[in-house]
């Protein structure tokens, strides 16, 4: 499976680090209040807020939705062994699993699993559906183990800011 290229990590400075803080908390912040809250120019935000966006830091702006709320009560954890390693294999999973509406994330792993997904159901008629109709026809799956979620302690969507090095 093609790694992925690291992407240059960015330099930033303490004002750089405040905008990511403060659109974390709020990405429908208007540029005027942002730049009071930094403490630079509205324009100069602007600018910087461009910049970020155009060197990929900032990905995109999205609603943080409920899933209990949208009826998407269950969250399972479901780790996947291939069994074959070939690069077409994986890449095939890959492409398969990511297209799947039920999950929501999906990482690719050395260790014990080669995919570990986060996904969400209505309840547990839902998971089995997913797994004997849409999982199954996966090629390439050996081995599948599930851990439901009891509680959600923490779930943020949020990169943690306070370690970056500063410029």
């Amino acid at each position: 499976m093609p790694r992925q290229a690291a992407a240059r990590p960015v330099k930033f400075d303490a004002i750089d680090r405040a905008i990511l803080r403060e659109l974390q908390g709020n990405a429908r912040i208007t540029n005027s209040m942002l730049a009071e809250r930094v403490g630079i120019s509205p324009p100069s935000t602007l600018e910087r807020v461009k910049k970020l966006e155009s060197q990929g830091v900032i990905k995109g702006y999205a609603a943080l939705l409920d899933p209990v709320r949208l009826n998407q009560s269950i969250a399972a954890i479901v780790h996947i062994s291939i069994k074959e390693h070939s690069a077409a294999v994986l890449e095939e999973a890959r492409r398969q699993l990511t297209a799947l509406d039920e999950v929501q994330s999906c990482w690719y792993c050395a260790g014990d699993e080669d995919f570990i997904l986060k996904v969400r159901v209505e309840d547990m008629a839902h998971y089995e559906q997913f797994v004997s109709r849409k999982l199954a026809a996966v090629p390439g799956i050996g081995k599948l183990r599930t851990s439901f979620v009891l509680s959600e302690v923490k779930d943020s969507p949020c990169v943690s800011l306070e370690s970056m090095r500063l410029k």
